[in-house]
């Protein structure tokens, strides 16, 4: 029985699927630190980005955060601080070799702009908090 993956849905491969899969990937895969540009902000935790090794898009959720939802109290707002902040930019996108992609899979990284750690600057802001901490730590704006 052959095992097949959608990589145009799924570009990043876990740790486990590269095993099976890494050959037969059209795409680089990522595995350690690269550079980017921010192509977009989809809310205050996932960006959009762009690098010389692949001809597309793909999205990179900040690791070890949460932002609110864009319909959670504050989900607006975290957004547009981050776009403030990053779009646009040049970045450095820092991976955990043994936390690389999230169970939606998506690229899992800290983000890093001029030296500083947008992630830490985001808990720092309050536009965050630490993932571990995020079980219902946000209201949707209809409860709020």
């Amino acid at each position: 029985m052959t095992q097949e993956h959608d990589f145009k849905r799924f570009p990043e491969l876990t740790n486990s699927q590269m095993r099976v899969f890494y050959l037969e990937s059209p795409h680089f895969q990522i595995t350690r630190d690269f550079e980017a540009h921010v192509v977009k902000v989809t809310d205050g935790d996932t960006i959009r980005v762009t690098m010389e090794e692949r001809d597309f898009s793909f999205p990179v959720r900040f690791l070890d955060i949460q932002a609110p939802e864009l319909d959670e109290e504050g989900g607006e707002e975290s957004k547009s601080w981050l776009e403030d902040l990053v779009m646009g930019e040049d970045v450095i996108i820092e991976i955990d070799p043994d936390n690389r992609v999230g169970k939606w899979g998506r690229l899992l990284g800290r983000i890093i702009l001029s030296g500083l750690n947008i992630n830490e600057l985001s808990l720092l802001s309050g536009m965050s908090v630490p993932f571990e901490e995020s079980q219902n730590a946000f209201k949707t704006t209809a409860e709020a």
